[in-house]
């Protein structure tokens, strides 16, 4: 299975989401140019994090722009895996794949440290090899992660399984306490309606050796490896 991670001008977790799945999951992976259009030959997208275009104006929201983008929503619309993480998260959103909207933390401060995650959907490409009410510890790096959408978006993203992370405790309590950045019931995840786009903003392959403090976030990346052997998730020609 081939994965390709995308670059833009201010990615810096691109060579992170590389080295963990090349070293740790032991799969082909490519880098993607922002410039590039032809992404036909790959089995999952990877949006890695960073301040793609300095993030000017908003968050993600020139990369939005960029070419490849282009070419990721064709190939998301088409059942194409796509996991975007942080920044990553922040172009789904902006490019319209995802739900939602990023404010600034509730702190207005960059927050940089491991904190923990609940599992609320494990039926999904991203999370079969973590059990339904799982705690994992990844670590956030981000200023702008709080994740923001009306009420009635959110009963409709509970209802239909498209949140997938909630901040908790490491009992996997959801308080306010263990909610970092003031996100909307504590989302850390979510997924599209088809469960084939993911946005994050915690960092899976911060996550994926135990030198690294946890490599609770090589699930995520097994997880699609696994969907993939399986041939649940397939891009229609």
């Amino acid at each position: 299975m081939k994965f390709g991670v995308v670059t833009f001008p201010g990615s810096n977790c691109d060579y992170d989401n590389y080295m963990a799945i090349k070293e740790r999951l032991l799969q082909p992976v490519e880098f993607i140019w922002h410039k590039d259009a032809d992404i036909g030959t790959f089995d999952c997208i990877c949006l890695p994090g960073g301040f793609s275009y300095g993030d000017y104006l908003r968050s993600g929201a020139i990369a939005r722009f960029s070419p490849v983008m282009r070419a990721v929503i064709d190939y998301a619309n088409r059942g194409g895996l796509v996991i975007g993480i942080c920044n990553g998260f922040q172009v789904l959103l902006e490019s319209g794949l995802l739900p939602g909207a990023m404010l600034r933390n509730r702190s207005l401060r960059f927050i940089c440290k491991y904190i923990y995650l609940r599992c609320e959907n494990n039926s999904t490409p991203f999370t079969n090899q973590i059990e339904a009410g799982e705690v994992v510890k990844i670590p956030i790096a981000h200023a702008d992660g709080n994740y923001y959408s009306y009420n009635g978006d959110i009963k409709e993203l509970t209802a239909n399984g498209q949140v997938i992370f909630r901040y908790c405790t490491p009992a996997g309590k959801i308080t306010d306490a263990a909610n970092p950045n003031g996100s909307t019931a504590s989302i850390a995840g979510i997924c599209n309606r088809k469960g084939n786009v993911l946005g994050m903003m915690p960092h899976p392959e911060r996550a994926a050796e135990t030198l690294l403090g946890s490599e609770d976030g090589l699930k995520v990346f097994a997880s699609t490896l696994a969907a993939l052997k399986s041939g649940v998730a397939r891009v229609a020609t």
